[in-house]
């Protein structure tokens, strides 16, 4: 059997962390590597792409190394909890620097610190977004008229229905000032006095509070 220069490297060091099995003496095939860490063949070749992993051959058989299976922990590791492709490689070129198995463990978890602050950032961006969707709940809310309430509806012209009930149905402005027969500046003067008798900020609050109210249909 060849042994490649890849196999084995006793000059490079290689974080120590607990493994869920205990390593074999012999190199094995690339379907035991699969089935050992629970991944595809294509996952192998593709760590091997990527130049994370190295694989040797027993005459036809493609097959790792003890030193090999140890990468593959920690690449397995690495990816457990979320550390991108290009952060491994770079972790692994950095890990040739080390001269001890103290450096290789402290560069680790130096890579698992960093790592840990990018998730703790991802936690505050996700409590910032579920309290902005609370506030925006409570808003909806609050506008919804309660049940067992009337609440009062502001008074309309006909015009003002009209233009309302033409407005919930989607028409955009030179629409309705063509519907209504009237002139456009005529037309956002009454959208005005809507938007305002409805306390709304828009013509599209004015008919979100509309319908809410039951003054038009949805």
């Amino acid at each position: 059997m060849g042994v490649t220069a890849n196999e084995t490297s006793s000059s490079f060091y290689l974080p120590a962390i607990q493994l869920p099995f205990d390593l074999p003496d012999e190199p094995l095939p690339i379907a035991e590597v699969a089935d050992l860490f629970g991944v595809t063949h294509r996952t192998l070749h593709f760590y091997e792409e990527k130049g994370l992993l190295h694989a040797s051959r027993v005459g036809p058989m493609r097959v790792y190394y003890v030193e090999q299976l140890r990468r593959m922990a920690i690449i397995n590791a690495c990816r457990e909890v979320g550390i991108g492709i290009a952060v491994i490689q770079e972790f692994l070129e950095e890990l040739v620097t080390a001269r001890s198995q103290d450096d290789a463990d402290e560069i680790f978890r130096t890579t698992l610190a960093r790592r840990k602050r990018e998730l703790t950032a991802d936690i505050s961006h996700i409590h910032r977004q579920m309290q902005q969707i609370e506030t925006l709940m409570t808003c909806e809310e609050e506008e919804r008229p309660r049940i067992g309430t009337n609440p009062k509806s502001p008074a309309l012209t006909d015009m003002e229905r009209q233009c309302l009930s033409l407005m919930a149905e989607g028409y955009s402005p030179p629409r309705l000032a063509r519907t209504l027969h009237i002139e456009f500046d005529d037309l956002r003067r009454i959208e005005a006095d809507i938007i305002e008798k409805f306390q709304a900020t828009n013509r599209f609050q004015a008919v979100a509070k509309a319908v809410l109210l039951g003054v038009v249909l949805n």
